[in-house]
């Protein structure tokens, strides 16, 4: 299906108009129309099946896609060429039929199917007029008796008691059962996981990621716009506009010059659903943005992925992140998962002549500047740069915990730092063991200690010591796990590590102690196994930025001036990307972790490895450096320097020197 061509006067950045996103709709609908059932109850698309079976896939496969069919037919008037909403409505008839051979798992087959629900719902909204309306009236009391068990369903932890919501409020709306109660509890859950400017927790103490956008900055204000005549909803809409308007900026700040959103947490897959809050700023006529600048952050990460192979030769889109990599699937995924992608077209509500469609775009804020950001909740320190669009965030504050017991390394989550530019390392094998979630042995953006057998040690749980004009700390307490279910572990010392992040580069600073926990500010350990592990048996690893290329990634070694002295300087270079390691205090450059098919990006990818220059020593304080920047970047900004002033019974005191003359002084928290 060919695109419609480039409007650059309207669309100087990107493009695109109001028609390619039409057209795109169009395409990813279509694509799925083969994988469809006799009834189009049922969407089994080709791919390994999540744990809940390929039932529950099919009915993934239609709730989703049917989302992106509600956004693109109401936004047109109702008007359907291909007759999307004709299909949906045979799929509705029979899978809600309990004789029909094509029939919906229920709630009590598979608790999948209550999340699926929550789509459902949403587009039969979206739809009235077009669908629900039309229905046959047993076929309108077949959907309300397959949606009903949800009233009255205990609370779970996480974005899901706004599945629960959401299908309430249109039972409600269509004379079926619902409970106040319900909502009101879901209400208040939501509200015990706000950690401040539109940050939520999904439920655990440190589980950030992207579900602030696809969840809790869509859910809650649909909620409301799905009940209009009810008092709560109502009330509680201003409160969820504000923390709206509250998460933007920073959400903004997430997002490469080219389009790209963070790589960080769980189910990547869905890739622009993270344009969820995007667009409901726009339907919802709340701030901080132009309309230009929405319409070209949302047209920038659409094209970013479609450029670079989301959707596949048959208009499938895959799971992956550009193209189909697999091993981005957790348990909880199947092959109609991508779909979720579908709440990153909810700007096709709007109708042509919205202001969102008409304005002249404008850039976003890693066009036009250069920026660095503090977000206090997740314990992130943020910093763009516009010479090259690419976006960093270093993270101390997010593990993905429920509670403070030991656990195994999680990359998506763990990792020191993220980009719009690079992608942690997975293990490929991890397609196999979905039941993991994505745990793997860490590899880049760590500092981790190597125990004889050539083990990294672990690092969640993380204990937060705050960000704070663009300095961070954390600490944990080093571990092992013995077992393969990770339920099970050696301990080791602790370690508190900081970083300072100006431009492309960040210090990291590590200190290792073998104070007790209480000592050291961190949770109680549950019972360990074995003896504990010793600074003598350890040596410090500290690795940076993982680069991906077609190519394995080239790295020279070389010497910088420090002062009067040399300083040597690793410099990997792959896919139009550079990244440079320093070891600045007590660190000297060991061989890069190489790998293939770890990557999300491309085939080959590689990280500099930096390593303790002799035995650790306790107490003292080792310092690397880090760049990542473009290839062809002409960096004006570097480090120089960092000096650490000790005395008796005091905390250290750290001076990070730069080249521009500015020097960043703090002491080591206690």
């Amino acid at each position: 299906m060919r695109m419609p061509d480039e409007d650059r006067e309207l669309s100087p950045i990107t493009g695109w108009t109001r028609d390619h996103w039409a057209q795109t709709a169009d395409r990813m609908l279509l694509g799925v129309r083969r994988h469809a059932s006799s009834t189009h109850a049922q969407f089994r698309l080709p791919g390994s099946p999540s744990r809940s079976g390929e039932w529950s896939d099919g009915l993934e496969g239609f709730a989703r896609t049917f989302l992106t069919a509600a956004f693109r037919i109401a936004g047109s008037g109702g008007d359907d060429p291909h007759d999307f909403l004709g299909r949906y409505a045979e799929g509705l008839a029979a899978g809600t039929d309990p004789r029909h051979a094509q029939r919906w798992p229920t709630f009590a087959e598979t608790g999948q199917a209550k999340v699926e629900a929550a789509s459902v719902v949403i587009g039969l909204h979206e739809t009235r007029e077009w669908l629900w309306d039309r229905l046959d009236d047993d076929v309108r009391q077949r959907v309300v008796e397959w949606l009903a068990p949800q009233v009255g369903e205990p609370a779970i932890d996480n974005n899901w008691i706004w599945f629960q919501n959401v299908t309430e409020s249109f039972l409600r709306s269509v004379g079926g059962p619902w409970s106040q109660a319900d909502l009101d509890r879901n209400c208040e859950l939501t509200e015990s996981w706000h950690r401040g400017a539109g940050w939520y927790t999904d439920g655990g103490l440190r589980k950030y990621d992207f579900y602030n956008a696809w969840a809790f900055h869509l859910y809650p204000l649909w909620w409301c716009r799905m009940s209009p005549g009810l008092p709560a909803a109502q009330e509680w809409r201003s409160t969820y506009l504000d923390r709206l308007r509250e998460f933007l900026p920073g959400h903004a700040a997430l997002f490469g010059g080219d389009g790209a959103p963070l790589f960080q947490g769980r189910s990547l897959t869905y890739r622009w659903a993270a344009l969820a809050p995007v667009w409901a700023s726009a339907v919802f006529d709340s701030g901080p943005f132009e309309p230009g600048v929405l319409r070209r952050w949302a047209s920038g990460t659409l094209r970013y992925f479609l450029d670079r192979g989301a959707l596949d030769a048959d208009d499938v889109l895959t799971t992956g992140w550009h193209g189909s990599y697999p091993p981005l699937a957790q348990w909880y995924s199947g092959p109609a998962s991508p779909y979720w992608a579908s709440k990153g077209m909810l700007g096709l509500l709007l109708p042509a002549d919205h202001p969102v469609w008409t304005a002249t775009e404008a850039p976003m804020p890693v066009e036009e500047s250069d920026f660095e950001l503090d977000l206090p909740a997740p314990g992130w320190l943020v910093s763009g740069t516009k010479s090259d669009g690419v976006v960093r965030v270093v993270n101390h504050g997010t593990d993905r915990a429920s509670d403070e017991r030991l656990a195994v390394e999680l990359p998506v989550y763990t990792a020191y730092a993220y980009s719009t530019h690079t992608a942690v390392q997975l293990d490929p094998a991890l397609e196999l063991r979905r039941g993991r979630g994505l745990a793997a042995e860490p590899t880049d953006a760590t500092v981790a200690l190597v125990d004889a057998a050539g083990s990294p040690s672990m690092r969640p749980p993380v204990t937060p010591l705050g960000v704070v004009d663009g300095v961070g700390f954390s600490r944990h307490r080093a571990h092992w796990s013995v077992d393969e279910e990770g339920t099970e572990f050696r301990i080791g010392p602790v370690v508190t590590v900081g970083s300072v992040l100006r431009g492309a580069w960040e210090v990291r600073l590590v200190r290792i102690t073998e104070s007790d926990d209480a000592a050291a500010g961190l949770p109680a350990a549950q019972p360990a196994t074995g003896d504990p592990v010793g600074v003598d048996a350890v040596s410090l690893r500290v690795t940076g930025w993982p680069l991906a290329g077609a190519q394995p990634p080239q790295v020279e070694s070389g010497t910088v001036a420090q002062g009067e002295s040399q300083m040597r300087e690793e410099t990997m270079v792959a896919g139009g990307l550079r990244a440079r390691s320093r070891g600045l205090r007590g660190l000297i450059s060991a061989p890069a972790l190489r790998a293939e098919g770890a990557s999300a990006l491309d085939r080959f990818s590689a990280t500099s490895v930096l390593v303790g220059a002799a035995p650790l020593e306790l107490g003292a304080v080792y310092a690397a450096a880090f760049e990542l920047a473009g290839q062809d970047s002409e960096s004006t900004l570097s480090v120089l320097s960092v000096a650490v002033v000790e005395s008796d019974g005091a905390t250290p005191v750290i001076t990070v020197r730069w080249s521009d003359g500015r020097d960043q002084s703090f002491a080591w928290p206690d």
